[in-house]
C-alpha cells in the first residue's frame, strides 16, 4: 500500500504470473468536497485489444441526487431505477453512473466505466 499527498493505493498483485491474470488495485483520492472518494480499478493483461480495464469511483455528495444528477451529472441520459433507489444514468456504452440516496440529504455516486 503506499500514501501520497495526493492518493493513498493499494495494489494487489497475483503472487504468480502477473501478465496472465487480473490485477484489481484500490485507491482513496480527495474531492473537491473535503471528503475522499474511493476507486477500485481491474486491469486485465492479455486480451484480444491488448489489455482490457474498468474502474469504479464512488463518492458521497452532501446533496440530493436530483441535484448531483443536475450539477454533476447533466449531459447523461436518465435511464430510471435499476430497482428501487438506484437511479442509473448512461453516458455511453461504456460508461454508467449509479445514484444511490444516503441519510437525509446526501448521495452516494458509483460511476462505473470500462476502458478500451
Amino acid at each position: 500500500m503506499g500514501v501520497t499527498d495526493k492518493a493513498g493505493v493499494a495494489l494487489m498483485l497475483p503472487p504468480v504470473q502477473q501478465d496472465q491474470r487480473l490485477v484489481p488495485l484500490a485507491l482513496e483520492m480527495p474531492t473537491t468536497l473535503g471528503g475522499s472518494a474511493y476507486i477500485s480499478a481491474t486491469f486485465a493483461p492479455n486480451q484480444a485489444n491488448g489489455c482490457g480495464a474498468s474502474y469504479d469511483a464512488v463518492v458521497y455528495w452532501p446533496k440530493s441526487c436530483d441535484e448531483v444528477t443536475q450539477q454533476s451529472y447533466a449531459a447523461l441520459k436518465l435511464l430510471g431505477r435499476l430497482k428501487k433507489d438506484l437511479v442509473m444514468l448512461d453516458g455511453g456504452a461504456n460508461i454508467k453512473v449509479f445514484l444511490l440516496p444516503a441519510g437525509a440529504a446526501g448521495c452516494i455516486s458509483i460511476k462505473r466505466e470500462i476502458l478500451l
